[in-house]
């Protein structure tokens, strides 16, 4: 989806470089069944690779019988290791009427697309769809509970996201807290949404066709019967404890991924699963093997893509002391705007401490800086400093 957005906005901007593209329509329904296949594709792929390697597949909702045994269905299954990684779900707001809302999981399931769409969070899974269904045509509005978005980001990229989505037209309801949510069947927009704004004197409402609920993500633990695992703690987020290697508090029983609760993010899942597996039957090489968590690079796939790794510069300040970090930063446009009579803006951040200078944090936003990233993760989780950024010469000339 969002590289269909991508395309959309590329065919808009085709004009500015004397490219003539005829009269375009999108087909929402024709995207969504081509996506749909594509991921079938890959889940039959991942279950013939399972087959492959001889790897029994049981297909059902699992629950602890005790530390050693878990039942699927009817059959129990003993085993000496057990991984928990049974990831989260989107939070539904306790709100009247929530129910007529969808989340990010149903999102995928839209079979027409929405003419008004109401967003109410701005994470970044909420400024994700934001920006998809702006970039498809619909008409969108964001509500966030305080003045800014992508909060837990560094505000280089919360501040320049925020400002780019308002030139492009999407629309934001600062300050606000949905109430209540009121279907009317036959109308247009079916969906009235109801929401107070701090200060005002009464509540607000509009009407949409679509609301999405993107307020955040929980763990999925409430089947597990984890009363019978009494070692097997849940934090107060309600993420299961787990050490450095992924223990739990009892021996052969692990946690990762969403259900952990630390850096929620598919590759990093793959990632500590690759190194539990390494240690328990890798043999001695591996005996020490975790995954770190510091320095994991983090993707906004927004309309401008952002990302991050590292510090924000709050937490550089907390971690550092204000005094011993320095902070350079740059705003340009890209060369691709050069000749669009809009300059969507590319800002960067690189938080540095020490005498080396050596980077702790490092956000960018804007055409790009995707799939820039990852070869600025590598040079972070190095060591690299802001000398060895310096001494790297510039692959075109601005």
């Amino acid at each position: 989806m969002f590289n269909g957005a991508s395309i959309v906005e590329a065919i808009e901007d085709a004009k500015h470089y004397g490219i003539t593209v005829d009269k375009h329509s999108f087909d929402w329904g024709f995207l969504k069944h081509a996506r749909d296949e594509y991921v079938k594709r890959l889940n039959g792929i991942y279950e013939r690779n399972l087959n492959k390697e001889n790897v029994e597949y049981i297909d059902g909702t699992a629950s602890f019988v005790s530390s050693t045994e878990i039942k699927v269905n009817d059959d129990v299954f003993k085993a000496s290791h057990i991984l928990i990684a049974t990831g989260g779900h989107p939070v539904i707001p306790k709100i009247e009427g929530s129910e007529h809302g969808i989340d990010s999981d149903r999102f995928f399931d839209l079979e027409t697309q929405p003419k008004k769409v109401a967003v109410v969070g701005s994470g970044y899974i909420g400024i994700e769809l934001a920006g998809i269904f702006h970039a498809l045509g619909s008409d969108v509005t964001v509500f966030t509970r305080t003045e800014h978005i992508l909060r837990h980001h560094d505000s280089i990229i919360g501040d320049t996201m925020l400002a780019e989505m308002k030139r492009q037209g999407i629309k934001f309801e600062h300050n606000s807290s949905a109430q209540a949510l009121k279907r009317t069947h036959g109308a247009e927009l079916p969906l009235e949404l109801s929401w107070e704004v701090a200060g005002a004197d009464k509540p607000a409402s509009a009407a949409y066709d679509c609301v999405l609920w993107a307020i955040g993500r929980t763990p999925n633990t409430r089947a597990l019967n984890l009363a019978s695992v009494p070692g097997v703690v849940l934090n107060k987020t309600g993420h299961i404890v787990a050490d450095e290697y992924q223990n739990t508090g009892v021996k052969g029983v692990y946690s990762l991924g969403d259900v952990f609760g630390k850096s929620e993010l598919t590759p990093v899942a793959i990632a500590a699963g690759r190194r539990l597996a390494d240690r328990l039957f890798g043999g001695e090489r591996f005996a020490g093997s975790k995954l770190d968590y510091a320095n994991i690079p983090t993707v906004i796939f927004g309309h401008p893509p952002a990302g991050t790794i590292g510090l924000t510069e709050e937490q550089a300040k907390k971690q550092y002391g204000a005094e011993a970090i320095k902070v350079y930063q740059t705003r340009f446009t890209n060369m691709y705007n050069a000749l669009t009579p809009f300059k969507p803006p590319t800002a960067m951040k690189l938080i540095v401490t020490g005498a080396d200078e050596k980077v702790v944090g490092l956000h960018i936003i804007g055409r790009g800086c995707d799939e820039m990233l990852q070869g600025f993760g590598v040079a972070i989780k190095m060591g690299a400093t802001k000398r060895d950024f310096d001494n790297c010469v510039a692959i075109h000339p601005t």
